[in-house]
């Protein structure tokens, strides 16, 4: 997809382990649209999920528009990691038509450089992942699906959001509460922004202005990076937010607030919540549909993914997933749900696929 289309994708959550042996839940990417008219949120439907076995080790999943491709990350153990896959499904059968297996790092105990956060860059057909263990972000070919660079210096990086239209790569740094823009281009490092103490998770980014929202899991708010900002801007949401989302027209934003249990409706202008919701325990991940405006959130604990009318501030449809639902893409109308369930015939994960409707 080129600069010029208007799209927005919302990615949800995963579980990423702490290099201290802890586990932690990682967020994903987000975009509002560079040009769409603000809109009334609409309330949707959604048919009953349908569901398919990829790999173990499941984490995000990024759809190309370009390509019709949806692409997966897969990272199986704590370190060494030697199980690790980028890959590429058929969105309409959710089955496998590639897979990539990540460089090896140290060749003695077989450790890979694993994949975790993702987002697509179709304008320059590539994809970017997160690589949380080695502190890093990676490039790779839609085309051919070879590793095109490693750009390290993002301390336990969580998440990668592409700006197409700015030709610009996000990715938050956990570890040490830093926003890390690279050029898509020349995957040279143009801006840094670092909050203090802050945990940043869950990112979005604004194609139309250029500016980057992430969830700080640490601080219970938003960081907001503007371009041109001599400083971030720091906006409250609900407690323990972990994954973000934006509205159509990028004045909103929604976050998976997962101590809470509720997904927090923010005015980003007036920089307050203005809306509530509960969704149900665990409650992880949270996308945005470009078309009707509705919300989707995943309640890893709960099993489900609840649809939402952010104006209403009501649920008003609960569809059952895989165990364990981690993250959530919605493209074309239909939302992607990756869980780390592990009921496939080999113990793999499942792809859920639900078909989002007025």
């Amino acid at each position: 997809m080129s600069a010029l289309t208007l799209r927005i994708r919302r990615l949800a959550a995963t579980a990423v382990a702490l290099a201290a042996g802890g586990t932690l839940t990682l967020t994903g990417a987000a975009h509002a649209a560079p040009a769409t008219p603000a809109a009334r949120p609409a309330a949707a439907e959604a048919a009953p999920a349908t569901s398919a076995p990829l790999v173990k080790g499941l984490y995000q999943s990024a759809y190309s528009e370009r390509n019709h491709v949806l692409w997966a990350t897969s990272a199986v153990g704590r370190p060494p990691v030697t199980r690790s896959a980028l890959v590429k499904v058929d969105p309409r059968t959710m089955t496998i038509r590639a897979s990539y297996t990540p460089p090896v790092t140290d060749r003695a105990t077989g450790t890979v450089e694993a994949v975790y956060g993702i987002d697509v860059d179709d304008r320059h057909n590539t994809v970017w992942t997160t690589n949380t263990r080695d502190n890093s972000v990676a490039v790779y070919s839609q085309r051919t699906g070879k590793h095109l660079a490693t750009l390290p210096g993002v301390a336990h990086a969580r998440e990668v959001v592409v700006d197409e239209r700015h030709r610009t790569a996000w990715a938050t740094g956990f570890g040490d509460g830093s926003l890390v823009a690279f050029d898509t281009r020349t995957y040279k490092e143009k801006k840094r922004v670092t909050v203090e103490g802050a945990g940043p998770t869950g990112l979005a980014v604004d194609e139309r202005t250029g500016t980057a929202y992430a969830a700080d899991l640490n601080g219970n708010q938003i960081i907001e990076a503007a371009p041109g900002a001599a400083k971030p801007r720091l906006i409250p949401t609900g407690q323990g937010p972990i994954s973000l989302a934006l509205s159509r027209d990028g004045r909103t934003a929604y976050t998976a607030d997962q101590k809470a249990g509720t997904v927090s409706v923010v005015d980003l202008r007036k920089g307050s919540v203005v809306k509530t919701v509960a969704t149900g325990e665990g409650t992880l991940a949270v996308a945005s549909d470009p078309r009707t405006g509705a919300v989707a959130v995943a309640d890893r604990t709960a099993a489900t993914v609840s649809f939402l009318d952010p104006r209403q501030g009501t649920v008003v449809k609960t569809v059952t997933t895989g165990a364990n639902p981690n993250h959530i893409e919605i493209a074309r109308g239909t939302a992607y749900i990756v869980d780390k369930s592990g009921t496939g015939p080999q113990g793999e994960d499942r792809l859920n696929r639900i078909r989002v409707t007025r």
